[in-house]
């Protein structure tokens, strides 16, 4: 398969360290953007590392890491990820200007855990919306009042600002500006390789008071499989409800702690997915693209498109559709 043309606004990736340097969060940027895939068909990124103090800098899990760039290579970028930085009390002045200029000229930044701190310091959080780990979600809303921070969510994309919770929600952040500025088909091929899910669906509420189960006798995993495989089909909460034989009330409830979010929003994120895989690799209709992925008729899937993508189904498989 032909390696696909980068999206010009996503070609040169820089992931900013500081020491100590974290190293789960790192190599999350490195694994989305730092590979070779394009034996797969698969974009290859320009991916640099970059600190305040280029050199060989120590990470808190007791190696090194050697980062080759100063802050001047934020310039070329654009893409620049902040991986977890620790919170400190002051960040380095260049660091920060030269992350206000990655914005002032229409590039995007993109925290992974306390990395936002940084975002904060250097004022890119300061009239949006952010999120971070959920431990840290109080403190970073008592230091940068001017940020609205959502504590329960996996990420949050401001454009050009994207912030997002603890380690591997960092994975769903970048797979989201991926699917975003180059396609689902092109997140899912990453996903894959990865061997992670290309969406996630609910928030860091479901990591907090209880971790996500693992699929046992009595949970859902088999009804939702189920519904992957019947997302054109009306579905009441009752009618999921009796076949996962519970009430609607305790299925509501064990919904919520199994995937963090509910099963109308669970099921329009679902349908919506479907929908971009077959704008992406087909021809069909928008009315018959919108019955098979459950929304009935084109116009309730473009209001859908419209509120949840911000883009209509037509404009999507414009930019993201290889059907012939």
């Amino acid at each position: 398969m032909p390696n696909p043309p980068l999206n010009p606004a996503l070609k040169n990736v820089v992931a900013v360290v500081l020491e100590p340097v974290h190293p789960f969060e790192l190599g999350v940027a490195c694994e989305v953007f730092g590979l070779d895939r394009s034996d797969d068909g698969l974009p290859v990124y320009d991916f640099a590392l970059a600190s305040d103090r280029p050199g060989l800098l120590r990470t808190h899990a007791g190696f090194s890491v050697d980062v080759p760039y100063g802050v001047e290579r934020l310039a070329e970028a654009d893409l620049v990820i902040a991986a977890a930085t620790g919170i400190r009390e002051s960040y380095p002045e260049p660091l920060l200007a030269a992350l206000r200029a990655v914005v002032a000229r229409g590039s995007r930044v993109l925290s992974i855990c306390n990395g936002s701190y940084l975002l904060g310091a250097a004022g890119l959080l300061d009239g949006r919306r952010s999120t971070t780990h959920w431990r840290h979600a109080d403190r970073m809303a008592a230091l940068y009042p001017a940020t609205t921070v959502e504590p329960d969510v996996l990420y949050v994309d401001e454009d050009p600002v994207i912030t997002s919770a603890g380690t591997a929600a960092g994975i769903d952040a970048c797979l989201h500006l991926v699917r975003k500025l180059q396609g689902a088909e092109v997140a899912r091929g990453i996903a894959r390789r990865m061997v992670v899910a290309p969406h996630r669906d609910g928030g860091q509420a479901q990591f907090v008071a209880r971790p996500l189960p693992e699929c046992s006798a009595d949970s859902l995993g088999g009804l939702l499989e189920w519904l992957r495989h019947h997302l054109d089909e009306e579905l009441t909460v009752d009618q999921l409800a009796a076949r996962a034989h519970m009430s609607p009330r305790t299925f509501a409830r064990r919904f919520q702690q199994e995937t963090g979010t509910t099963p109308h929003r669970w099921l329009t994120n679902q349908r919506l997915l479907h929908a971009q895989r077959l704008l992406e690799g087909t021809t069909e209709p928008v009315d018959s693209v919108a019955a098979r992925s459950g929304f009935g008729n084109a116009a309730t899937l473009r209001h859908h498109f419209t509120r949840w993508l911000g883009t209509t189904p037509q404009a999507y498989r414009r930019t993201f559709g290889t059907a012939s």
